[in-house]
């Protein structure tokens, strides 16, 4: 299952396509938590199931 979600979010440019592509899973992946390193930059964290999380960095 990982490779297959690797494969899937390798293509993302921005974090819109991440969400998007969260949400119309089946089931839909959660937006789990955002955590500010500084005001420019933050960690958003998809649960995709209870054993993968996949974890972005936006600036």
């Amino acid at each position: 299952m990982s490779s297959d979600i690797l494969s899937e979010v390798e293509q993302f440019r921005t974090l819109g396509d991440a969400m998007e592509w969260a949400f119309a899973r089946q089931p839909a992946a959660e937006l789990f938590t955002v955590i500010a390193q500084d005001e420019y930059t933050h960690d958003v964290v998809i649960r995709v199931s209870d054993d993968v999380f996949l974890n972005f960095d936006t600036t």
